[in-house]
C-alpha cells in the first residue's frame, strides 16, 4: 500500500516526488502494443503514464458497456504497474483529445432538451450510470487500494467552456461517492480567466495548467492563481504539447526536437512536474477522429494521431525521444533509463496483393441494413439510433420539365453525394450543402439517392451544442421549390462488413467495396498505401482501420500487427467517390503527400 499527497510538493509515501508523465491513450494503441509503448515511456526515464477515458467507446448505446479487449483500462493500468509506472487517469465525461464529440456518446444528442456538459439532471444521470460501470476498475487500482493510480481528473479544460461550479462539484461528487479517494485535479489554460472558471481550487482540487512552451511565464500565472486562493501547491503542466494534430488537406505539422527538449528542460529546472501530450499519439481507428470547430465550417482531423510525439504512430522512438532521455539523464541521474524497444513494419508489393472482388454499395444495402427506416421526411442519424458512419437516403421524384431541375439538400452534415438513377450528380461538403444542384431528370419517375457521411463531430468549444453535431439530413430535400416526401434510409454504421455480397455487381463511378487478400508469414505492422483511391474507410480482417482521403496530407493508414495474422489477410476498402484501383500495396513507413512545415499551432 502506498500514499500520495499534495502539499507544497507531491509526496509519494511521504517522500518528495516529481511527476514525469507521458500520455498514452489505451484506446488509440492496439493492446498488443501497450507493453511496447509503456516500456519506452519507462526507458526514457519517466515514472508515470496518463490517459483519458472515452465514454463513447465504453457506452456505445445507453446502458450497454464494454470494458473488454482493447477497451480494458484495467488491463492497461495493470501493465503499467508491472513496469513500475504510476498512473494519472482522466475519466471526465468530456475529454476533448481530438476525439469524436470530445469523448461524449453521440446518443446524448437524441434528447434535444438535454444540455450535455452541464448541471442538467438528465445529463448527470447519464454520467452517474456510466460511472457506476467505470469506477470499480479505477477505484481498485488507486494507490490507496494497493494500485498505481495516484491522481484523477474531475473535468477537462472546463475553463475554456463554462464556469458552472455546481456542475464541477457534481462530477466530483459522482466520483468520490463511488470510492475515488486519491487526490483530484483539473487542467486548464494557465491564465486567470480559464483557471477561475474551470477549477475547484477552493475545494482543494489541484489546479494544473496546459501549455507547450514558455514554462516560466505560464507557471508564474499558475502560481499567482494558487497564491490568490491561499495555496502553496506544486506546479504541474498536465498537457505539455510536444507536437500537434493534423487535418485533411493541410500540411503536416512538426515541432523541432531540440526546441522541445529545451522547453521541457526549462520546465523541469523550475521544479515543475510534467505530463507530455502526447508521448505516444497512436491512431484514431474507426470513425473516432475529432473535428476542429470554426465559425464558417468545421475542420475534420485525419486518422493518424501521430502528433509528432516522442513515439511515432507505430510506437517507435523519434529524435524527440532520444533528446528527452538525454534531458532526464542530465537532470535526474538516478532515474532508470534504457534503450528503447523498436518494431519493424513490413511492406508487401502490389503484385503480391490480389483483388478478389468488387461490388457496389447500392447492390448491398439490404446486407448492411436489412430494416431501412421509412419516414415522411429524412431523419438525422441520431434520431434513427445511429452514431457513426454513413446514411443512404432514397426516394422517388417525378420529372416536371425537360429543363434541369433544382435539387437542394437542406440542412445536412457533413458531406452529401447526390445520385439520380444511380448516376453521380453532385458532391457537397459542409458549407456548400444546400446550394443548387441543377440536373435534368431523365425519366418520368426517377430514383433519388443521397449518401451522407458523418466525418466526425467537434471535440471542444461552444459548437458541441450546435445542431450541426447531429449528422445526416436534418430538414429535408427540395426539388424545384418543394420538399420531397416518402423516404427510406439505410443506416451504414459499417460495424460488420462480413455480409457483403461480392457477386451482386457494381456500376463504375458509384460507391463500392473492393476486397483484397495478402499473405504474411507472421503478424506484422504495416501501412496501407491508398494511392489510387479517392475517399473512404479501410477494414483489415473486419476491423475498421480508419478513414482515408486523397487530399492528404497522409496517404497511408497504419495497421498494427495485432490486427493482422499469419497466413491470408483480408483488406476491404469502402470507396465513396468511385475512384478505384485494381492494385494496392502495403508500405513499411507512412507516406506524406503534402509538404511539411515547422511549428506548433
Amino acid at each position: 500500500m502506498h500514499t500520495f499527497e499534495i502539499r507544497d510538493q507531491f509526496l509519494l509515501d511521504g517522500e518528495p516526488f516529481r511527476i514525469l508523465s507521458g500520455a498514452v491513450h489505451y484506446f488509440r494503441v492496439h493492446p498488443s502494443d501497450w507493453h511496447h509503448s509503456l516500456y519506452n515511456l519507462k526507458a526514457m526515464g519517466f515514472n508515470t503514464v496518463e490517459t483519458y477515458v472515452p465514454w463513447n467507446l465504453h457506452e456505445p448505446r445507453p446502458g450497454e458497456f464494454d470494458f473488454s479487449g482493447a477497451l480494458s483500462i484495467a488491463r492497461f493500468l495493470d501493465e503499467a504497474a508491472e513496469l513500475g509506472l504510476w498512473a494519472i487517469v482522466r475519466p471526465s465525461p468530456f475529454i476533448c483529445a481530438e476525439w469524436e464529440f470530445g469523448g461524449m456518446p453521440a446518443w446524448l444528442l437524441e434528447d434535444r432538451s438535454m444540455r450535455p456538459r452541464s448541471r442538467d439532471p438528465r445529463f448527470l444521470e447519464c454520467v452517474a450510470r456510466y460511472y457506476d460501470a467505470l469506477m470499480p476498475a479505477l477505484v481498485d487500482r488507486q494507490v490507496t487500494h494497493g494500485g498505481n493510480v495516484i491522481m484523477m481528473q474531475v473535468e477537462n479544460e472546463y475553463g475554456s467552456y463554462c464556469e458552472d461550479k455546481e456542475y464541477l462539484r457534481a462530477i466530483r461528487d459522482l466520483m468520490t461517492s463511488r470510492g475515488v479517494d486519491v487526490p483530484l485535479c483539473t487542467s486548464d489554460g494557465p491564465w486567470r480567466g480559464c483557471l477561475r472558471a474551470g477549477t475547484l481550487i477552493d475545494d482543494d482540487v489541484l489546479a494544473t495548467g496546459n501549455f507547450g512552451s514558455r514554462a516560466a511565464e505560464n507557471f508564474a500565472q499558475l502560481k499567482a492563481f494558487h497564491e490568490e486562493h491561499g495555496k502553496n501547491w506544486p506546479l504541474m503542466c498536465m498537457e505539455f504539447w510536444d507536437g500537434w494534430f493534423n487535418r485533411w488537406g493541410e500540411n503536416v505539422i512538426r515541432r523541432d526536437a531540440q526546441d522541445l527538449a529545451d522547453s521541457v528542460r526549462e520546465l523541469l529546472e523550475l521544479g515543475g512536474s510534467i505530463s507530455l501530450y502526447m508521448f505516444h499519439g497512436g491512431t484514431n481507428f474507426g470513425f473516432m477522429n475529432g473535428c476542429s470547430a470554426r465559425h464558417t465550417h468545421d475542420l475534420h482531423q485525419v486518422t493518424s494521431y501521430d502528433y509528432d510525439a516522442p513515439l511515432d504512430e507505430e510506437g517507435n522512438p523519434t529524435e524527440k525521444w532520444h533528446k528527452l532521455r538525454d534531458v532526464v539523464r542530465d537532470l535526474f541521474p538516478g532515474n532508470w533509463t534504457a534503450d528503447p524497444l523498436v518494431k519493424t513494419a513490413v511492406s508487401v508489393p502490389a503484385e503480391k496483393i490480389e483483388l478478389k472482388a468488387r461490388t457496389g454499395l447500392f447492390e448491398n444495402l439490404s446486407a448492411l441494413d436489412s430494416a431501412p427506416v421509412r419516414s415522411l421526411y429524412p431523419q438525422c442519424m441520431e434520431d434513427m439510433g445511429q452514431s457513426y458512419g454513413y446514411v443512404l437516403y432514397r426516394t422517388q421524384v417525378e420529372r416536371d420539365t425537360a429543363e434541369p431541375e433544382r435539387i437542394r439538400v437542406i440542412d445536412g452534415r457533413d458531406r452529401a453525394q447526390v445520385f439520380v438513377n444511380g448516376v453521380p450528380v453532385a458532391t457537397q461538403y459542409q458549407e456548400h450543402i444546400g446550394e443548387d444542384i441543377r440536373y435534368a431528370l431523365p425519366e418520368p419517375t426517377n430514383r433519388l439517392d443521397v449518401l451522407v457521411e458523418n466525418m466526425g463531430r467537434v471535440n471542444y468549444g461552444h459548437r458541441l451544442l450546435a445542431d450541426t453535431q447531429r449528422k445526416g439530413i436534418r430538414t429535408g430535400v427540395c426539388v424545384d421549390l418543394h420538399f420531397v416526401l416518402d423516404w427510406e434510409a439505410w443506416r451504414l454504421s459499417l460495424e460488420d462488413v462480413s455480409a457483403i455480397d461480392y457477386s451482386a455487381g457494381w456500376e463504375a463511378g458509384t460507391p463500392s467495396f473492393s476486397r483484397f487478400e495478402f499473405t504474411l508469414d507472421e503478424p506484422a505492422d504495416t501501412y496501407i498505401d491508398t494511392t489510387g483511391f479517392g475517399k473512404g474507410v479501410a477494414f483489415v480482417n473486419g476491423a475498421n482501420v480508419g478513414r482515408y482521403w486523397e487530399i492528404g496530407p497522409i496517404a497511408t493508414l497504419y495497421v498494427p500487427h495485432g490486427m493482422t495474422r499469419a497466413g491470408v489477410n483480408e483488406l476491404v476498402l469502402f470507396e465513396t467517390e468511385g475512384t478505384v484501383s485494381d492494385t494496392i500495396s502495403l508500405r513499411s513507413a507512412p507516406l506524406i503527400n503534402h509538404l511539411e512545415k515547422e511549428g506548433v499551432e
